[in-house]
């Protein structure tokens, strides 16, 4: 039996090694390679919403240069002329859910005619709805069908060291994206006379010609409208500023509803206070003569301490309060007066529109 077994041994050998070299050329399954990561899908469902804009204005100006300076104004009406050109300038802006345009005021303040043109190939002119100097913001229109209007993004989602894409038209050179991350949150001060700016900082490429584009998180959604960037060469040093779209939105709103954007007002300057006793507060340093605060009582130097009952902080949030109040609504001030606490009741007015164009 042994004898049998040991005879048989090559040939299950041979059996064996057969079996094995099938197996190693068997044809093996076709590998499949992992999806190249990036934020296509995202650029995809945003880049149809994000519009260029093109603007011109009609520019005069006198013959002669040396008209223009004081000294030689009186020669030169007596040799009156002057000559006309087109001055042109480009953007960027976001469709919306409304079938309307978001971008910033500064993209076509003054212009005379404003084009706009679609991701898609078509071109319209555009009609100004409304704007908001003081948030840099505009409202446009067009005649089109078909618009694709794009997502929204949770408001308060947004953290710093989030992927955002700026989309939009820098140079004029046509739809160009750029990616980055969320720098900072809620920056203000950045310029003057603006009291409502609580900027996203990103380090994603924005130049002349992305203002009033899109920035966007991974997955596509509106976070924020670009606007601005610090430069010294006038090109993107990696820190560019974008208004929040809850804000955008609801300047939206207000132009849509009211045809302007209306907000309350005092007419107090105020100051902050690092320590008062045991509370804190706001000092009046000014209050515009024959405004709300003075009908209302209130003198330079009183300490606010209360609007409606609630604490006050900064002066940048008592401002926004302030701006959310309806005009012509009640409100109470709690102030501090050579140490007397007193409780003033003001009609809140209707702010003066500020031109930051």
């Amino acid at each position: 039996m042994i004898r049998h077994l040991i005879r048989a041994l090559p040939v299950i050998a041979g059996i064996a090694a057969g079996i094995l070299i099938g197996l190693a050329i068997r044809p093996s399954p076709a590998l499949v390679e992992p999806r190249q990561a990036g934020y296509a899908d995202a650029v995809a469902l945003a880049a149809p919403a994000v519009v260029n804009i093109y603007t011109t204005r009609v520019v005069t100006r006198r013959v002669h240069p040396l008209c223009d300076l004081p000294r030689f104004q009186e020669m030169c009406e007596r040799f009156p002329g002057s000559q006309q050109r087109m001055q042109g300038s480009l953007g960027s802006g976001v469709i919306v859910g409304t079938g309307h345009i978001l971008t910033n005021n500064h993209v076509i303040a003054d212009a005379d005619e404003i084009l706009v043109a679609l991701a898609d190939g078509r071109e319209a002119p555009a009609t100004v709805v409304g704007t908001d100097p003081e948030t840099d913001l505009a409202v446009l229109k067009v005649d089109l069908d078909g618009l694709i209007a794009i997502d929204l993004a949770p408001t308060g989602d947004l953290r710093v060291g989030d992927v955002v894409l700026a989309i939009g038209n820098p140079f004029g050179i046509g739809q160009t994206v750029s990616s980055g991350i969320v720098s900072a949150l809620g920056r203000h001060g950045l310029s003057a006379n603006a009291p409502y700016e609580d900027f996203i900082q990103t380090d994603a490429a924005i130049n002349p010609g992305n203002s009033g584009g899109a920035l966007v998180d991974a997955q596509g959604r509106l976070v924020g409208v670009n606007s601005m960037i610090f430069s010294r060469s006038g090109g993107s040093h990696g820190i560019g500023f974008a208004i929040p779209a809850n804000l955008a939105l609801d300047v939206l709103g207000s132009i849509l509803e009211q045809g302007r954007v209306v907000r309350g007002w005092l007419g107090v300057e105020v100051r902050p206070v690092e320590d008062f006793g045991d509370s804190g507060g706001l000092f009046i340093a000014g209050i515009s003569p024959h405004g709300p605060a003075d009908q209302a009582g209130m003198q330079p130097g009183d300490l606010i301490t209360a609007i409606n009952g609630a604490p006050v902080g900064s002066a940048r949030e008592v401002g926004q309060r302030i701006a959310m109040l309806a005009p012509g609504s009640t409100v109470e001030v709690q102030v501090v007066r050579n140490g007397d606490r007193q409780r003033l009741l003001a009609t809140v007015g209707q702010r003066p529109t500020l031109d930051r164009t």
